[in-house]
């Protein structure tokens, strides 16, 4: 049948104006064609030759440009535009018909050439041609814009990966590798940034290595600058590479394009924060754009979900048990949606768990953060002593890493006796995080900055001890009267000050690493090597690994959120000591984007209680924008408040960092230049501009709570009016039907009489009352005596009231 209904379109296709004249044309008509036809046998054979191949007269009209009798006559133009629009529609309908995909297609094909054929033909005279140019390049336009945007998807990294990951896991958790994905751009712009404006042009104009004394490997550390233990500490040739602040030069110009390095240097790194801040705040309007969009989906969840979610042009296997693990999830977070609205609770004892989780959490981040400040203090002891081993040195890091990784897991252990919904306990147990890793984050600065005043300290008697040492040399020289001078000092023989910010750098590029090492050995151990145990150990063990102890492991939102905040944190503190450490994280989010969907997809299972994430993103960004303040605070403070090493870095040589700034502008600006700046810098404007922005944000915060309230007062408004005119509809369907019902029930006689006449003009009513089934109707015509007494079913007076009035028409 289907194969005779796709035979009979195309028949209609093909012969549609036979079938067009059939439906359209009266008897009268057709007499009127037959006696045309039989007396005109030239019109009649013309006729013929069009109804066969109307494709062969329109395409000869097309093409000739002489004469108007070639052309089409305004009737079969007319039927042929008709033929065009009823293909246009079938092909725009083609989608929702309930026909076997063969036969679609062949269809398909078969109106798409009909439509390309014939639509060139509906201009008229010499315009005709320049019609069909300009439909073909219209068609074109439009598919090349579809392929473009096919590219563009096809372009978008890891998409498939994250589709396959959300189809199986979930929103939440394809939320934070879309996260992760996005954070991989930002920090591939800032590679770019730093890379091509700091690193290579000290590398290709600057002086070259071995030539002055901060690209140079001491002396004493020659011998052992190749072990892979100094190496792996980042001391060594690592240290005096172009990873870190020491490396670079302080000339002003450099190279034959007279290069200002110092100010590169220093712009790159505020434009890192500037970047970055307007990058997420970017983000975070989009997506909340994209929130206040979406409409009001609270009614019928599941039978839209039911009937809607199916994609039907889908023809791969695999996309199709993604999709159905894809709707099967979404179905299991609207239920838990719903079981969380409905749910009943004790108030009282709920507050009271809630406060007990809260203050056991304050005493893990007390503690934890005093760990990490002792920790620290030892290091500095260690630092002094010879001969330490691979624990001290590394001891830091090492508990930094162990307190990221276990005190997440028991946040959530401490975190089930609240019972929050899914989604708002992940929000306080991101938060919780956050504080956490702030906590030890600023203690290790705080610790580090203890550090950093010890050794300014120490670089104050160096930097006399080297100034006292080159004067000798020299002056030992002049002394001895000798015609030949003295070569300059080997740099390798030197006195180096303790140069602080390279320091810095070595400590944010450990943690760094120490970081991924980490992540990665607890993904390899605590999920692979697990599923691996439960999954063959299952078949021999005393009970059901899979359903009990340990069993598969969740993937763990709320640390790895955290973790990948709290990195790309220490990228930016970091960056400004060591340029080379954003490439590090360019490196570390592109092995993690593999190594985690791989293990996603090999060793974790979906969590039991699976949720909705579409607001998270901005919770996250959110939090990436705190991170972002938070990680400026001490990059600033180093700029204006602390003096630049002596002899290292391209601030060296100067009392702080930013007058690099004033020294660009008085000697590369006019003078007045120097004076707008002068006056800009006064506190007297930037206080109150600053004021200014605080009020800005703060009215433009009200304004936005505004229209988020008005949106919402709008939703309600909207719902009530529909529901209204919803009781309308069904009150009138109602009422209607009960009217018919009567109708059919009354005596034929009764029901003639009750009747109005439409030659008189007047209308009449029934009164009818009803009580235990009994329904009586009065008719004012017939009078009480022939009153009929009609006895209803239970469902048929249900509805009716005591008594009501309901008028025949």
């Amino acid at each position: 049948m289907n194969d005779s209904d796709g035979e009979s379109e195309a028949g209609e296709a093909a012969s549609g104006k036979k079938k067009r004249d059939k439906k359209a044309s009266s008897k009268d008509q057709k007499e009127a064609e037959n006696k045309e036809k039989q007396t005109n046998k030239k019109g009649k054979e013309q006729d013929k030759k069009q109804k066969k191949s109307p494709a062969e007269s329109s395409s000869s009209s097309s093409a000739s440009n002489s004469s108007d009798e070639e052309s089409l006559s305004e009737e079969e133009l007319t039927r042929l535009k008709e033929q065009v629009e009823e293909k246009k529609k079938l092909i725009s309908t083609m989608r929702n018909k309930p026909w076997r995909m063969v036969k679609k297609l062949a269809l398909l094909r078969e109106a798409q050439a009909f439509v390309e054929k014939f639509e060139g033909a509906l201009g008229k005279g010499k315009g005709k041609k320049f019609y069909a140019y300009k439909m073909m390049m219209a068609k074109k336009w439009v598919k090349f814009k579809r392929d473009f945007d096919n590219f563009k998807t096809q372009c978008i990294p890891w998409e498939m990966k994250i589709k396959e990951v959300e189809s199986h896991f979930g929103s939440s958790v394809a939320s934070y590798f879309i996260f992760l994905r996005w954070m991989y751009g930002v920090n591939l712009v800032l590679f770019g940034l730093i890379f091509g404006l700091v690193i290579i042009p000290e590398i290709l104009m600057g002086i070259p290595y071995g030539s002055i004394p901060r690209k140079t490997v001491p002396r004493a550390e020659q011998a052992t600058a190749m072990d892979f233990s100094v190496l792996w500490d980042f001391e060594g040739y690592i240290k005096y590479s172009a990873l870190f602040y020491g490396y670079y030069n302080n000339q002003r110009t450099i190279g034959w394009l007279k290069y200002r390095l110092p100010m590169a240097y220093f712009m790159v790194g505020v434009s890192v924060f500037g970047y970055s801040l307007m990058v997420v705040i970017r983000s975070m309007a989009r997506n909340a754009n994209e929130n206040t969009g979406d409409g009001d989906d609270n009614n019928f969840t599941f039978s839209w979900k039911m009937f809607t979610s199916w994609d039907y042009l889908i023809g791969n296997p695999e996309t199709a048990d993604n999709k159905f693990a894809s709707i099967t999830t979404s179905f299991k977070e609207s239920i838990v949606d719903e079981q969380e609205s409905n749910k009943d609770e004790n108030i009282h004892l709920r507050r009271f768990l809630r406060v007990l989780a809260n203050v056991l959490i304050i005493c893990c981040l007390c503690g934890s953060g005093y760990l990490i400040y002792f920790v620290v203090k030892r290091s500095q002891t260690f630092s002094k002593m010879q001969n330490i081993g691979w624990y001290e040195r590394n001891e830091v890091e090492i508990v930094m890493s162990l307190l990221g990784m276990f005190c997440p897991p028991l946040f959530e252990t401490i975190a089930a006796l609240e019972e929050y919904h899914p989604r708002i306990g992940l929000k306080w147990q991101l938060g919780r995080i956050f504080a956490l890793f702030l906590g030890n984050l600023y203690t290790f600065l705080l610790a580090l900055m203890d550090d950093v005043n010890e050794k300014l300290t120490e670089e104050v008697v160096i930097k006399n001890i080297t100034h006292w040492t080159l004067l000798n040399y020299y002056n030992s020289s002049a002394m001895n009267d000798s015609a030949v001078t003295l070569p300059p000092m080997d740099p390798a023989d030197m006195p180096r000050g303790p140069c602080w910010e390279t320091t810095v750098g070595i400590e944010f590029v450990r943690l760094t690493v120490s970081d991924i090492l980490v992540t990665y050995v607890t993904i390899l151990v605590g999920d692979f090597i697990r599923a691996c145990f439960v999954r063959f150990v299952n078949y021999c063990w005393c009970w059901d690994l899979e359903a009990g102890f340990p069993s598969y492991a969740e993937f763990d939102i709320s640390g790895n959120v955290l973790g990948l905040i709290f990195n790309q944190g220490m990228i930016w503190m970091g960056s400004f000591y060591a340029p080379g450490l954003v490439g590090i994280n360019v490196l570390r989010l592109l092995t993690s984007m593999y190594f985690q969907c791989w293990a996603v997809m090999s060793s974790n299972v979906p969590h039991e209680r699976v949720f909705k994430a579409s607001k998270s993103n901005n919770f996250y960004m959110g939090l990436l924008l705190l991170i972002l303040f938070l990680s400026l605070l001490p990059v600033a403070y180093t700029i204006m408040s602390l003096p630049p090493s002596f002899d290292c870095g391209p601030f060296s040589g100067k009392k702080k960092m930013y007058d690099v700034i004033q020294e660009t502008i008085k000697q590369d600006f006019p003078l007045f230049v120097a004076k707008i700046f002068s006056y800009v810098a006064n506190p007297g404007l930037i206080i109150p501009a600053v004021l200014l922005m605080v009020l800005a944000i703060y009215y433009l915060n009200a304004v936005a709570e505004a229209y988020q309230h008005a949106n919402t007062e709008l939703k309600k408004k909207m719902q009530l009016q529909r529901d209204e005119e919803k009781n309308k509809r069904n009150n009138k369907a109602t009422t209607s039907s009960a009217v018919q019902d009567l109708d059919d029930l009354l005596v034929p006689s009764a029901k003639s009489e009750s009747q109005p006449k439409p030659t008189e003009g007047k209308t009449y009513e029934r009164d009818f009352c009803h009580s235990s089934g009994q329904l009586h109707l009065y008719f004012p015509s017939v009078g009480p005596a022939n009153t009929p007494t009609l006895r209803l079913p239970r469902a048929r007076h249900a509805f009716l009231s005591p008594c009501a009035q309901v008028s025949p028409s």
